[in-house]
């Protein structure tokens, strides 16, 4: 019987596949670390009300039960958000505007810092959207919040060649630093930082569903994001 040995000079795993491996575990630690910070806030005030109720009784009253139930209600809408941005079933092609309009309105419903102001009914995009648009959308939503430090509106409509346009408008609008080169897929991964890994999944995602999204600033106290078709 003949028996090869693999040669200590051969590596197990080759060097690019261990770069693509040291990339990816990155990345899911940074995601980890957003999601965490993301639903510790509702999460915890949960777990704070239960433990007063546990205490207190029926004497408890009705102001902790409703901490409890706006607590969960922003925990369970902050969940579905990111299923869709962040889970392989938010690139559903069933999945409509209308979905992505009343899950956003969801997400920012709770302290009614910023409100949408557009028609997921009426056309919007392409004429045939592509697999992973409301996807994409939800993605870009989710960052137009990251802009809006104090609140404000956020507008959805059609730009030219089947462009998508998500105006985020309020005061001290603005993206952090870091934000346009990630989404274009330029920042090191040494370099990422919890703050700037959804705008690089953000276009590392619409990139793989063949769409673009880039960075701007229309006018003082309004961001630009735009949604384009690749060609």
């Amino acid at each position: 019987m003949c028996v090869n040995f693999r040669t200590t000079n051969q590596p197990l795993i080759s060097t690019e596949k261990m770069s693509q491996q040291k990339v990816d575990f990155k990345i899911l630690e940074l995601m980890a670390s957003k999601i965490c910070h993301d639903l510790i806030s509702p999460v915890g005030a949960v777990a704070n009300g239960v433990e007063f109720l546990e205490e207190m009784g029926p004497d408890a009253g009705e102001e902790v039960t409703g901490l409890i139930s706006y607590s969960a209600g922003q925990a369970s809408a902050k969940l579905q958000a990111m299923r869709m941005a962040y889970g392989a079933g938010g690139a559903d092609s069933s999945i409509k505007l209308e979905t992505v309009h009343e899950i956003f309105g969801d997400f920012i419903g709770g302290d009614k810092k910023i409100s949408q102001e557009w028609d997921p009914y009426a056309p919007l995009g392409p004429e045939e959207r592509p697999t992973g648009f409301s996807k994409i959308l939800m993605n870009v939503l989710l960052l137009a919040c990251e802009g809006l430090p104090k609140g404000g509106l956020i507008r959805v409509q059609n730009g030219d060649n089947g462009e998508v346009l998500v105006i985020a408008t309020g005061e001290n609008a603005g993206l952090r630093d870091g934000v346009s080169d990630a989404l274009a897929g330029d920042t090191r991964i040494e370099d990422m930082e919890p703050r700037l890994v959804h705008a690089w999944l953000t276009g590392n995602v619409s990139r793989e569903y063949r769409m673009d999204v880039t960075a701007g600033r229309m006018q003082e106290n309004s961001v630009l994001l735009r949604i384009s078709p690749v060609m």
